[in-house]
C-alpha cells in the first residue's frame, strides 16, 4: 500500500503514512551507513535487476525520453538475481494485455549513492526471501539516467524489453541542473506545502491541489489558509483552470489587506499573480491594471533594482505586446532586461524569458535578424539553465519556428516546431495550450508549402485542445479559425473559408483592441474570400 501510494503519489496515503516514510528512509540510511563500514559492503561497482509491467503509454514516454533522466517515486526493490527478476516479474508481465513486460538493469556506483546521497540496503538477511532474491532496497526518489533500451527475444512475445539504467548523481550536469531547479522552486517552504511544491514541480497538479484542499480543511489559522489558498490558486492557474485560480488569489489578497499596510512587497505580488491570470483569460484591460497596480506598490516598497521591479515591467510588456502596442511592449521588455541584468546571474532562466519577449516583439516589428538573435541567446541560457526537456525549451524552439516562417524559410521553421512540440509532448498535459500553439504553427507552414491537407489537420489538432483549454472567447481560437478560413480559401472551397473566417473576426472584435493588427488582417481575408465566391 504504501509503494502504491509513492508510485502514483497518492495524497491521502502519504498524507496518513508520513510519519512511517520518514521513519523507513531514515532506517535505510543508518543500515546503509553501517553495511558500507562493515565487511558487508557491496563492491564499489555493481548491477541489480528490477522486472516489472509498465502501461504502454508509460513505455512510450520512456521511449523518448531515452538519454534523459528518470526517478522511481516509490522505495526501490532491486535484485542481484537476474533470473528472479526476469522470470517472475518481467515476462509474466509480457503477457498482460495492458502492458509490457520490462527488465531494468542498473548499474551502481557506490561513490555516487554516498555523494548524492542515495541510500540502499542489503536486505537479504531480513527481507521474506532470504539469500533467494538478494534484494538491494533503495529509498524514494533514486534517479537514473537511460543508457540503452532494446527488445528482449522471446518465442511467445513480443512484448520484452530491457532497460539499461545507470545511476545518476553529482557527477552529472542534468541532474544537477535539475536539483538545482527544484531547490529553487521550492525555496522557503517547509513540510506538507513543500511536498506540493514538488508535486507542482513535476507536473502532478491535480494531485497537488486534493493535497491543499485537505491542508486547508485543517488549517487552523488565517495565516496557514491564507498560505493554501495562494497554493490552490497557483495549482488551477497551472491546470489552466483561470476562474478558479482568479478566486483563489482573490481570497488570498483579501487575508493580506487585513493583516498588511498598503504598499506591502506581498500585496504587489497577489496583484501581480492575478494580473497573470487575466492575462491568461485574455481580458488584457484588467491585467494591465493589476499589473500597474503592482509596480506602483514595488517602486514605494523596494530598491529601484530589485528584481520583482522586473517581473513587473515583464508582465505590463506581455500584455502591451498582446494588445498590439509593440512599442509600448518593446520599451517595458527592456527596462525590464536592464534590471535582471543587474540583479541576477548571466545564465539565469528569468534572463532567457525576456531575451524571448524582446525577440516577440521584434518578429512583430519585421526585424527578423534582432528577433532571431534574441530567441538564439533565449535557448542558449535554457540549454544551460534547465533540463532538455523543459516547457521553456519547447517556447524558445517554437519562436525560432516563427521567426524563420516569417523569413519564408519554412523547412527549417518546420523543424523547429516539431522540435518544440516533440518536448511538450513529455513535458505537458495532453490538453494545455501550448501544444495548440504548436500545431497552429505547424498548419501555417504546411499552408505556405502548399500541404493543405497537413495544415488543416493541424488546425484542427490546435482547435480542438483550445477548446478544451480555453475560454470560448480567447484569442488564439481566433487564430486556429482564421488558420483553418485559409486553407478552405487556398483549396478553393469558399464558403467554408468565410465561416471559419467570420468565428475569428467575432472573437477578436470581442477580446482585443478595435486597432489590434489581428482584426484588419481577418477583414481582409474576408474580402478576399467574397471576392471569389
Amino acid at each position: 500500500m504504501l509503494n502504491r501510494g509513492l508510485r502514483l503519489m497518492d495524497v491521502d496515503v502519504i498524507l496518513k503514512m508520513g510519519f512511517f516514510i520518514r521513519h523507513l528512509h531514515q532506517h535505510i540510511t543508518d543500515l546503509h551507513r553501517e553495511q558500507q563500514n562493515s565487511k558487508a559492503a557491496m563492491p564499489s561497482k555493481f548491477q541489480v535487476f528490477r522486472g516489472q509491467g509498465l502501461s504502454m503509454e508509460a513505455f512510450e514516454k520512456m521511449k523518448k525520453t531515452k538519454g534523459g533522466l528518470m526517478s522511481f517515486n516509490n522505495f526501490l526493490s532491486t535484485s542481484r538475481n537476474r533470473d528472479i527478476s526476469f522470470k517472475s516479474f518481467a515476462r509474466p508481465a509480457a503477457f498482460d494485455a495492458n502492458s509490457v513486460g520490462i527488465l531494468f538493469i542498473m548499474s551502481i556506483d557506490t561513490v555516487i549513492c554516498t555523494a548524492s546521497s542515495t541510500p540502499f540496503v542489503n536486505v537479504k538477511n531480513v527481507g521474506f526471501f532470504d539469500d533467494k532474491e538478494e534484494e538491494i532496497l533503495f529509498s524514494t526518489h533514486t534517479i537514473f539516467r537511460i543508457d540503452r533500451i532494446e527488445p528482449i527475444e522471446d518465442k511467445h512475445t513480443d512484448r520484452l524489453w530491457q532497460v539499461n539504467l545507470t545511476l545518476a548523481g553529482n557527477q552529472d550536469d542534468d541532474f544537477n541542473k535539475l536539483t538545482a531547479h527544484l531547490r529553487e522552486d521550492i525555496a522557503g517552504t517547509t513540510g506538507w506545502s513543500r511536498f506540493g511544491d514538488i508535486l507542482i514541480s513535476v507536473g502532478k497538479f491535480e494531485k497537488a491541489g486534493h493535497l491543499y484542499e485537505l491542508l486547508l480543511e485543517k488549517a487552523s489559522s488565517d495565516k496557514e489558509r491564507s498560505e493554501y489558498y495562494f497554493q490552490l490558486a497557483r495549482v488551477y492557474e497551472d491546470m489552466g483552470e483561470n476562474s478558479k485560480a482568479l478566486k483563489y488569489y482573490g481570497k488570498n489578497l483579501e487575508f493580506k489587506q487585513k493583516t498588511l499596510p498598503p504598499n506591502h512587497p506581498n500585496l504587489a505580488t497577489s496583484y501581480n499573480n492575478i494580473g497573470l491570470v487575466y492575462y491568461n483569460m485574455g481580458e488584457y484591460s484588467k491585467a494591465l491594471s493589476s499589473h500597474e497596480r503592482s509596480l506602483e506598490i514595488q517602486k514605494t516598497a523596494l530598491p529601484p533594482n530589485h528584481p520583482d521591479l522586473a517581473s513587473s515591467y515583464n508582465n505590463i510588456g506581455l500584455v502591451y505586446y498582446n494588445m498590439g502596442e509593440y512599442s509600448k511592449a518593446l520599451s517595458s521588455y527592456e527596462r525590464s532586461l536592464e534590471i535582471w541584468k543587474i540583479a541576477l546571474p548571466p545564465n539565469h532562466p528569468s534572463l532567457a524569458a525576456s531575451y524571448n519577449n524582446i525577440g516577440l516583439v521584434y518578429d512583430e516589428m519585421g526585424e527578423y535578424s534582432k528577433a532571431l538573435s534574441s530567441h538564439e541567446r533565449s535557448l542558449e541560457i535554457r540549454k544551460i539553465a534547465l533540463p532538455p526537456n523543459h516547457p521553456d525549451v519547447a517556447t524558445s524552439y517554437l519562436n525560432i519556428g516563427v521567426v524563420y516562417q516569417n523569413m519564408d524559410e519554412y523547412l527549417k521553421a518546420l523543424s523547429s516546431y516539431e522540435r518544440s512540440l516533440e518536448i511538450q509532448k513529455i513535458a505537458l498535459p495532453p490538453n494545455h495550450p501550448d501544444l495548440a500553439t504548436s500545431y497552429n504553427n505547424i498548419g501555417m507552414v504546411y499552408d505556405n508549402m502548399g500541404e493543405y491537407s497537413k495544415a488543416l489537420s493541424s488546425y484542427e489538432q490546435s482547435l480542438e485542445i483550445q477548446k478544451i483549454a480555453l475560454p470560448p472567447n480567447h484569442p488564439d481560437l481566433a487564430h486556429s479559425y482564421n488558420g483553418i478560413g485559409a486553407v478552405y480559401d487556398n483549396m478553393g472551397e469558399y464558403s467554408k473559408a468565410f465561416s471559419y473566417c467570420e468565428k475569428a473576426q467575432d472573437i477578436w472584435k470581442k477580446s482585443l483592441p478595435s486597432n489590434h493588427p489581428h482584426i484588419a488582417l481577418v477583414k481582409r481575408n474576408i474580402d478576399k474570400v467574397k471576392k471569389k465566391m
